[in-house]
């Protein structure tokens, strides 16, 4: 490629997922991350794709509506553009419901859900039973399943994005000039760096540590049951997730705290007492100050932008955050980005 009409500087879901959208749209686009694709967050095992409670509503939660209702649409272009699949799939989630008191939320929850989420997900309240080996223990017996969460696999959801890009004439390296409009998109470790520089914090880091279970239950929707999520992937494992944990010596690390995620796992969800653990991941998520994206102009370089901060919801956040992000690099236009997820919103 000769010139960029934009750069992505980062290339986990986020930087991929805006490059891929920008390319779509017709710009030339480079993006360049010197640790490779998916070396942060995005390159993780988990996967869950799930929605804020129906209730409360405000900005966030409906950009995350809306990003998870589109999800299917976007992700079956990128599948399609690639030949690669993202693992994606609309599976639903149950989660216990220990007391008459949590039944009572719940069915005010699912009232609520039925204008909230204009038809298109129910929020219900089922029997356990109905589920047979499949459900999260519950002391009433009965669980909410909610139709709006996914699955998607962070990984294959990287590689398929960067074919996708290469399909549209775009590029993914390791180094190179940064022309055209520059996003930056580089996770973590670039929100102490931005803070740093301004002398207050601009958002940190908060590592997870995530199995990966041998056990085939693709079909199944997730579990939540007292902290852990168990997602179901198409390939035959069953990640479970995860630990959150602000202060940490080493990113890469699984330690005893994981021992005690898949303790629990294993105690909260019998059948997986003989599926054997293939994989111990640990990574860092981006968490800015007010916990949502931050979006819009870079604090440091206002001629440039950032794109940051998914934390825990980036994967479910960005079929959206890609088509805003676009609106605002090639046209100009900031109104699809909510006023809690500005830059300014991240500052005194």
């Amino acid at each position: 490629m000769a010139t960029a009409d934009v750069t992505i500087l980062g290339a986990g879901v986020f930087g991929l997922s805006i490059g891929y959208v920008c390319a779509r749209r017709g710009a030339r686009l480079r993006v360049i991350d010197p640790n490779g694709v998916g070396a942060g967050a995005s390159g993780g095992i988990v996967g869950a794709l799930a929605p804020h409670a129906p209730e409360l509503w405000n900005d966030k939660k409906q950009f995350q509506f809306e990003s998870l209702v589109a999800a299917a649409q976007f992700w079956k272009g990128v599948e399609d553009l690639s030949g690669l699949s993202t693992g994606y799939a609309r599976t639903g989630r149950l989660q216990p419901l220990e007391t008459e008191k949590a039944v009572k939320l719940a069915r005010d929850r699912a009232t609520q859900a039925a204008d909230l989420w204009q038809s298109l997900a129910e929020w219900k309240i089922v029997r356990s039973d109905d589920f047979g080996v499949w459900q999260p223990r519950s002391a009433t017996g009965l669980v909410i399943h909610d139709t709006l969460s996914a699955r998607i696999h962070p990984r294959k959801t990287c590689l398929a994005l960067v074919s996708a890009i290469t399909a549209l004439g775009g590029e993914v390296v390791t180094e190179g000039a940064t022309e055209g409009a520059v996003v930056h998109a580089k996770g973590w470790q670039d929100l102490i760096d931005i803070g740093a520089v301004l002398g207050h914090s601009f958002g940190n880091g908060s590592k997870g540590q995530a199995a990966l279970f041998r056990y085939d239950a693709r079909a199944h929707p997730q579990l939540f049951s007292d902290g852990l999520h168990l997602v179901p992937h198409g390939d035959g494992t069953i990640a479970v997730g995860s630990t959150t944990e602000r202060y940490f010596d080493d990113p890469a690390a699984t330690d005893d705290q994981l021992d005690d995620l898949i303790a629990r796992a294993i105690a909260a969800f019998p059948f997986l007492t003989d599926a054997p653990v293939i994989e111990r991941w640990a990574g860092v998520r981006p968490r800015s100050v007010t916990r949502a994206p931050v979006l819009g102009a870079h604090p440091l370089y206002p001629d440039q932008f950032i794109a940051n901060g998914g934390f825990k919801i980036g994967l479910g956040m960005a079929p959206k955050v890609a088509e805003v992000m676009a609106d605002l690099v090639l046209d100009g236009v900031a109104a699809g980005i909510p006023p809690e997820f500005t830059t300014q919103a991240n500052l005194p």
